[in-house]
Parts: C-alpha cells; sequence; structure tokens
C-alpha cells in the first residue's frame, strides 16, 4: 500500500509540475499560431526586438474582452514609447478575430489558439469553447472558439524570457498595470 501511495505521489508531482506552466524567469519555447489576418505568427522573430505582452482573453466581442482590448489600442502610444509590442490570444476562430480586430479597429495581433497549446505552454487555464451570438452595428454575428481561457498576461523582454506574470488580472486595469511595470522595471 505504501509503494502504491508512494508511486501516486511522485505521479502527481511531475502532473502538477507539468501544468504549472510558465512563471518569471522562464525562457518562453518558440510557438506559432495563426493570426488574426490568416498569417502565421512566430515567437523567434519577435523576441529581442521589443518586450512582448502576450495577454490571454476568453472570447472575441463579450464586455470585458472588449473593454480590454480597446484599453490596449487606447494606450498603444504609451507602450511604443515603453518599447512593448501587444499580442492578445484567445481560442476563437482567425475568422473571429478578424471581426473582432475590425469591429473595435484593434491596432495589435490578435492569435488564434483554437487548440489550447499555446494557454497550455504558458499555464493558462482554460476549458471548453462554443458559440457565442450577439448583434454588432444593428448586425447579428456568431463567432466560434475552440477553448476558452482565463484572463492571464505575461510580459516577455528582449531575451526571451518572463518578466512579468499576473494570473488575476483586472480587464479594465490590464493596461495601466503592464504600463506601470514597464516604466518601473526596464
Amino acid at each position: 500500500m505504501k509503494t502504491i501511495l508512494f508511486f501516486l505521489m511522485i505521479a502527481f508531482s511531475f502532473g502538477s509540475f507539468a501544468q504549472s506552466g510558465l512563471d518569471v524567469g522562464d525562457k518562453v519555447p518558440g510557438f506559432t499560431a495563426t493570426a488574426d489576418n490568416g498569417s502565421t505568427w512566430d515567437l523567434k522573430k519577435h523576441v529581442g526586438k521589443k518586450y512582448l505582452v502576450v495577454y490571454f482573453y476568453p472570447a472575441a466581442m463579450t464586455g470585458g474582452c472588449t473593454a480590454q482590448a480597446c484599453a490596449y489600442r487606447d494606450m498603444s502610444s504609451d507602450l511604443q514609447d515603453a518599447d512593448a509590442l501587444v499580442v492578445g490570444v484567445s481560442g476563437d476562430t482567425p475568422e473571429g478575430l478578424k471581426f473582432f480586430k475590425e469591429a473595435h479597429d484593434l491596432n495589435f495581433t490578435l492569435l488564434s489558439d483554437e487548440s489550447g497549446d499555446i494557454a497550455r505552454l504558458f499555464g493558462v487555464p482554460s476549458r471548453d469553447g462554443g458559440s457565442f451570438k450577439s448583434e454588432f452595428n444593428g448586425k447579428p454575428f456568431e463567432l466560434e472558439r475552440g477553448i476558452t481561457t482565463s484572463r492571464w498576461t505575461f510580459i516577455i523582454d528582449k531575451k526571451g524570457k518572463i518578466v512579468y506574470k499576473n494570473d488575476e488580472v483586472n480587464a479594465r486595469q490590464d493596461t495601466e498595470e503592464v504600463l506601470r511595470f514597464l516604466k518601473n522595471n526596464t
């Protein structure tokens, strides 16, 4: 019985470690994703040029996610002054992200993580996706997503390491907190 308990504890420990994702100080492994414009976005092409703000959000065109995205849009010049590039990640399809970007005139890249691979890499919790029906400018729409992630934000430095992790993001305050960190720590 003790042997079985010992092996269960070992297996649980390894499982927990594998699920923990990335923390401050960790180097981010390379990854690619489909962007809102249908192109392939490759992390390796962006590391070293600017600080990368990678924020995960549950679903395009919903209240909190729209407020968060619009705050990043509205503070883009401050983010540029802080030498930062913003990338939003959700489980929405590339087509849904394109619609979200155009509907709110977003000026940064949105990445599709329908399978949840990027969320798992970072350790961001996710659950099943689904569809979202609503109306925008008097026209109905429906968006599909493979997964729904929690709202987390990371900053990757120019060496490819995580320097900031927030797993309790307030959608309306996220951009200000990121800018405060960048101004005080870079």
